[in-house]
């Protein structure tokens, strides 16, 4: 189908109407037949009508007067697909309206096409897209291949003509149109670049203007040159009255084509230091808007640097432990972690202090001495100690012998009994921890089984160093504060325990009593002793956390130990350290109260409790390396 004949054609009325283009373009005059009166007004006709030639540049046209409008379809979603939508191209925007009747209301959408790229769809002969940026991006499609060539290709001439109309240095006009109709002021151009082309603009519309007056002086030459060539006949000379004589046009012509070419001259090297300035500026401009990025750069550093710091030496209410705590729980697991881990360095580098003081200040005879003193205080214990006998009269001992009956039978049973639904989570060497996820009222409780084998030391050993409160802060590194609230039997304490905060969690303390006692019955087979420990929270004693603000712990742990020694060796014989095997069972069940992210307190579980079983073995076996064996 042939557009051309619908420039100026009327609004289409329907999708399948063609799109209608508008052109509004200055009225060109090049009728140059009218008969002049003189060389003169030929002269001055020239100039308002300047013929046009096969070299001249084409006229030029507003983009801003042509319109394209007209139904494309539209794609919308997914859901509605396809839809017909009423374009308009209009001062350099591409727009939507629902439909014609609509687009007194606002369009939808609007595109600029200075920034849009115009694709022909490489399989679909009805569709093409206008994007920009690759972000904004339309989908159109007409009713043939010719709609949809004549849209392609109106948009990428308005495109190309807006492109050449930016960066073009001199504009030509139409012979009817004012000569000063197009001229733009200099200081219009907020931008370098602007100025810069502003002003090879004016020099350019300059030198028009000097081809123009060589052009009126040509003819002014020849109309000239004709009449001397009239007068050349006369004998008297020509009188032109006042004592006024000839004029030389050839001459005056001459110099004033030299004039106005020293002006150009001139212009043009005013303009070469201005833009050499504008340069110089702008390199300048330029660095200091690096320097500035690179200062702001840093102060964003340092401002997030000391809101971190703010965060942490004051953390907000959103930040603590709770169940409106905005802390994620990954970084709530990390910040426990590092707390611990800090903890923990503390605790090495006391120890370390501790042994280099001790090795200083001790002599091997007195080392000795203190060794004999405490063999003797271990062969002066009570021979009731571990059968809870010198207990049985307090109010809790009831409770206490059957809790650690209860406890001893779970430690005794396997994890692979009954489906109890047992899951291994850390298996390292001689240690495997198991574990069943178990959450009361949005807890988690999860139980927690471990075994391990331990050489060097003994069952009773292993429970003393765990029951004795003289010993626990050396091996616990969350240790706060121990306080013997009870001293029920030399076996049986009644304890309040306070941890270290780690932020982000809030401190929690524990009011438990422990039990320390030998098992005479059911020994298992190659085992020559059983002892164990057991702890379990109560509420016989109404203690208060000491600053008020912790969370209480409700626990239940036993540790059971038993002696395995080489076959055919006893207690009675001479026994090294070499031929002593401890095994391990430690179970507990702890509800950490409060509240806090469930994965992020498994996560610390799987952490901890190894680390904690292996730092608790390796400190007993460092502990009695070099004493008396103790059964």
């Amino acid at each position: 189908m042939n557009y051309a004949n619908q420039l100026n054609g009327g609004s289409s009325s329907g999708i399948s109407a063609p799109p209608q283009t508008v052109v509004t373009t200055a009225t060109i005059n090049n009728n140059n037949t009218t008969a002049t009166s003189s060389p003169a007004l030929a002269a001055a006709n020239m100039v308002l009508n300047d013929p046009p030639s096969s070299d001249s540049e084409p006229e030029f046209i507003d983009n801003s007067s042509v319109e394209l409008r007209g139904y494309l379809s539209k794609w919308t979603n997914y859901i509605y697909g396809w839809q017909p939508r009423y374009i308009v191209l209009k001062d350099g925007t591409l727009s939507y309206y629902k439909s014609e009747s609509e687009s007194d209301f606002g369009c939808r959408g609007a595109i600029s096409l200075s920034r849009a790229t115009i694709k022909p769809h490489e399989s679909d002969e009805l569709r093409f897209d206008v994007v920009v940026n690759n972000y904004n991006n339309w989908c159109l499609r007409a009713d043939t291949p010719e709609d949809r060539m004549h849209w392609v290709e109106v948009l990428r001439m308005y495109k190309e003509d807006s492109t050449s109309t930016d960066t073009t240095s001199l504009r030509r006009h139409g012979s009817t149109m004012s000569l000063q109709s197009n001229t733009v002021s200099v200081a219009s151009g907020s931008s370098l670049k602007k100025t810069q082309r502003n002003l090879k603009e004016k020099v350019g519309e300059i030198e028009t203007f000097k081809d123009i007056l060589f052009g009126q002086i040509e003819t002014l030459q020849r109309y000239f040159d004709a009449c001397a060539d009239v007068n050349k006949g006369m004998d008297k000379p020509l009188d032109l009255g006042d004592g006024l004589k000839a004029i030389d046009f050839k001459g005056e012509s001459i110099t004033f084509r030299a004039t106005t070419a020293g002006v150009l001259t001139t212009l043009q090297h005013c303009l070469e230091i201005i833009v050499e300035n504008d340069e110089t500026w702008k390199k300048k401009l330029d660095r200091e808007i690096e320097k500035r990025k690179k200062v702001e750069e840093q102060n964003r550093k340092l401002k997030e640097e000391i809101e971190k710091l703010k965060r942490i030496s004051y953390p907000g209410p959103d930040l603590e432990e709770g169940p409106h705590s905005t802390l994620p729980e990954d970084e709530f697991f990390d910040a426990v972690e590092t707390g611990l881990d800090k903890i923990e360095e503390d605790m090495q580098l006391r120890v370390k202090l501790k042994l280099q003081s001790q090795q200083s200040q001790i002599s091997t005879h007195n080392s000795v001495n203190a060794s004999a003193t405490e063999n003797g205080e271990n062969d002066d214990v009570d021979a009731e100690f571990g059968t809870g006998a010198l207990a049985r009269s307090h109010d809790l001992w009831e409770e206490i012998d059957r809790v650690c009956l209860e406890q001893l039978h779970y430690a005794r049973q396997g994890v692979g009994q009954d489906g109890n639904g047992w899951q291994i989570f850390a298996d390292e060497g001689e240690i495997k921890m198991y574990k069943r996820e178990e959450e009361v009222n949005g807890m988690v409780v999860d139980p927690l089984k471990a075994y391990h084998s331990v050489k060097g030391v003994t069952a009773r050993e292993m429970c003393h160093y765990f029951f004795m409160p003289e010993f626990r802060n050396e091996w616990e590194t969350t240790l706060e504060d121990c306080t013997i609230l009870e001293k029920i039997s030399p076996d049986t304490y009644l304890f309040l325990q306070t941890h270290k905060r780690v932020w982000p969690a809030s401190q929690r303390d524990a009011l438990f009593w422990s039990h320390m006692r030998k098992i005479t019955d059911g020994l298992d087979e190659g085992a020559v002793d059983t002892w164990i420990v057991c702890n379990n929270s109560t509420n016989y004693s109404t203690q208060e956390s000491k600053n008020g603000k912790c969370v209480r712990i409700f626990l239940t742990v036993i540790m059971a130990c038993q002696t395995h020694l080489p076959p055919g060796k006893t207690k009675a014989d001479k026994l090294t350290r070499d031929d002593l095997t401890c095994k391990v069972t430690y179970c507990s069940v702890v509800n950490p109260g409060g509240w806090a992210p469930a994965s992020a307190l498994r996560a610390i579980y799987k952490r901890e409790y190894p680390k904690f079983l292996k730092r608790f073995t390796s400190y007993v076996i460092d502990q009695r390396k070099d004493q008396p064996i103790m059964f």
